[in-house]
Order: C-alpha cells, then structure tokens, then sequence
C-alpha cells in the first residue's frame, strides 16, 4: 500500500524462514517472542497461537537449557497438528552449540537460530562453539541471525577498540566506538559463518540498543556496509506508552528511511497483560506509515468540551474490538479487507467531513447536537441511527459492507 510519498527501500538479499521470506522485495515482516518457560509445552503452545492469531509472522522462544531444548520439536508438532505454521526461531546464548547438537529434534523443527555473539562463548572457545552452531545451521539448512546487543557486546572486541581508539592521534566518542563495535561485531561474525559455509542468503543481523538516537545511528551505517536482511527492535523498550512511543519513534524514522526487513516490538507487558500487544502495535505502526496492511483501522476524534458525552469514546472502543475479533474470518474469508476504513468522531465540527473521507464513517451527535447519528458509505450519506442501539447498529452496517464490498475468496 505504498503511496507516491513512499520512501526507496534498502536493496537486500531475501532469506527463507520456514514459509516467510525476509528482505528483497517482500513485505516487512512482524516477529514477536514467547515469554513462556519452553519446556512448559502447553503454556509456550498456546501462547505461540495467541502471537500467531495477533499476526505474528515469527515467534521467537527461549532455548536456553535441555528442558526447553527436549521439547522444541513436541511444540512444533503440537503446533502442526493446530494448523498454526507460524515459524520458530530458536533463541540461544552461552550453551546453544550444545543444545544443538544432544537435541537434533530441535534443531530440525526451529526455522531459524539466533546467535548472540557477545555469549556464544568466551576466550579460545569462542570460535569453535560459534563454528559448531554455524555447522548445525548448515546441516539442517537453517537461516541464522546474528543478533549483537550492547547489553551483551563481546567484550574482547570492545576492549581491543577502546584500546585502539585511544592510541589515535585523533580519538573518536565513547559512544561512537561502542556503535562501531556492534556493527564490527555483526559483520565480521557474517563473515565467519560464510567462512564456514553457511550461505549468503541465510544471514541475518541485528544490532540492538535501547536509545533511540544511538538505533537510528547504528542502523544507519549497519544499512550502508551490507546487503543482509535486517532485524529491527529497540532492545529493552519498556512499558506502556512509554515503550510504545520510543519504538515507534526510532523504528518509524528508520523504515521511512527504507531500513529494515523485519521488526519487533520488545514492550514489558504490563502485569498479568496480554503479550500479544507487542505485535498489534507492530502491525499498526507499519500500517500508519502506509507500508502494508493488516487490520482495518478505525479514525476516532480525541473529544472536547463539545463531547462532553463518552459514547463517542465507547463506540470507537466497541468497533475496533469488533473489527479485531472478526478479522481472523475476514482474512480468510474476504479479500483486501485489511483496507478498509472507518471513522468514528464526535460532534458536528469534523464528524461528516472525516467520515466522508472514510469507506464508512458516523458522526455522533455532540453537546447540544440533535440525538442522532448520520452513516457515510462511499463518501455518501446512507442512514442517520438513534436510540440506544447505534453500536450494534452501526456493527451490522459494517459487517454488510464488508459482505457487499469485498469479493469472497475461492475455497481450497
């Protein structure tokens, strides 16, 4: 759904994971992560299934010991046999060259590794258990990431740069040699698992931060230096608005920019909140953008002293749930329904002229406004509700648009 204000996309090479294709010339791809103990077989099932139906195209899940590692192909399985074929990345640090290789019913159901090259080992071992997961890669031919946090940088490399960069006549920012050596790190790992065979074009990176500036920076000159698929997140985001926000804005600037292939949103869930947020607000920031589409997305005015009234707030509530929990039948049912869109607004001022502009719109009446509710289809007026049953009135106008507009999809 790009627009003539779209940006150039980043050229990148395109990696298969599982059924999903990563860079080239396919959509940006939405992963997201368990938080389940993975030996927990049902918990990380079901919660597999809810990311899933949420739209994530990728879960990730921890590996991160023989509990988890024996009961990675059952999860497969268990999911196969739900008709859930999301992908599965394998999340491995410190042992994983040891997991792969005692559970090879891991290693053949995971569609991808993750490789943090700050823990894969240290000191002489390092490059033989990093050579011994690149190996498991090929034998199973599995695409990998090679994920560099700066929480866990190699410290080896750092201390060699720091080092460097303080013999120079013309010393860099700390700051600046801790960016450089994440990019380093990425790409001189990329270049070791090529080395040992793993193809071109089952390499993926990553260089996480959590500052916003420093992201941009780094992807920014990570983009320039290689044609590898792209991972974006701002690792450690945080909670609520807050995480929400700081991803948006460094992701935001960087995918209008044309970086990046594949992203995450890494919120902290609120307690007892539901994980599946992360991926709604993935989606959503890649729909506002005009990058692709997943859900209609409902337009809703903030309210003043004109909307005194919250059945504005309610309505607009009520429909984007009802859009939520019918897309799964949409999706399969009707085509390009993800495109629709609506308008819910408040009063008299905005209300007729943003639901014109909306697939179908209704204007509630505000503070002292007549008690009624004109319905715009198409940019027309059709109806006008009133009474105590607009929602499930104006839900019915929907679901009979939908039914009218959208071709159904020919049955396999």
């Amino acid at each position: 759904m790009l627009t003539e204000y779209s940006f150039q996309r980043r050229h990148s090479i395109p990696v298969r994971v599982g059924s999903v294709t990563i860079g080239g010339e396919a959509p940006i791809v939405v992963q997201s992560m368990t938080n389940t103990d993975t030996a927990d077989v049902e918990a990380t099932v079901s919660q597999i299934q809810q990311l899933a139906a949420a739209g994530s195209e990728i879960v990730r899940v921890t590996v991160n010991n023989e509990a988890a590692a024996s009961q990675v192909g059952e999860i497969h399985l268990r999911l196969e046999d739900l008709g859930c074929r999301v992908p599965i990345v394998g999340d491995f640090h410190y042992n994983g060259h040891l997991l792969l290789t005692k559970y090879p019913d891991c290693a053949r159901a995971l569609a991808k590794y993750r490789i943090n090259p700050g823990n894969v080992g240290f000191g002489r071992k390092k490059d033989k258990q990093f050579q011994t997961m690149i190996e498991q890669a090929i034998e199973y031919d599995k695409p990998v990431r090679i994920g560099v946090n700066w929480g866990s940088l190699d410290q080896e490399l750092l201390t060699q740069m720091m080092d460097e960069n303080a013999k120079s006549s013309d010393p860099r920012d700390a700051d600046e040699v801790m960016r450089e050596a994440l990019i380093v790190s990425a790409l001189s790992n990329a270049e070791r698992a090529e080395e040992i065979g793993l193809p071109h074009d089952h390499i993926v990176l990553s260089c996480k931060v959590s500052g916003v500036q420093k992201l941009i920076a780094v992807y920014r000159d990570l983009a320039r230096r290689c044609d590898y698929p792209l991972h974006l997140g701002l690792t450690e985001a945080g909670m609520g608005s807050k995480g929400i926000v700081a991803s948006t804005a460094a992701m935001g600037i960087l995918l209008q920019e044309g970086i990046g292939d594949t992203i995450r949103v890494s919120l902290t869930p609120e307690p007892g909140g539901d994980r599946s947020k992360e991926v709604i607000v993935a989606q959503e920031m890649l729909q506002t953008m005009g990058l692709r589409s997943f859900t209609p997305l409902v337009t809703a005015c903030p309210g003043c002293g004109r909307t005194t009234s919250t059945v504005f707030q309610e309505l607009a509530n009520n429909i984007q749930a009802y859009i939520r929990s019918q897309m799964p039948i949409w999706r399969g049912k009707y085509a390009g329904v993800e495109n629709m869109s609506l308008a819910v607004m408040g009063c008299v001022v905005n209300g007729p002229g943003e639901s014109k502009h909306a697939d179908i719109g209704i204007s509630l009446p505000g503070t002292g406004e007549a008690p009624s509710a004109p319905v715009f289809i198409d940019g027309k007026k059709v109806m006008t509700l009133r009474g105590e049953n607009i929602a499930e009135e104006f839900r019915a106008v929907v679901e009979d648009y939908v039914k009218k507009r959208y071709a159904e999809r020919e049955s396999t």
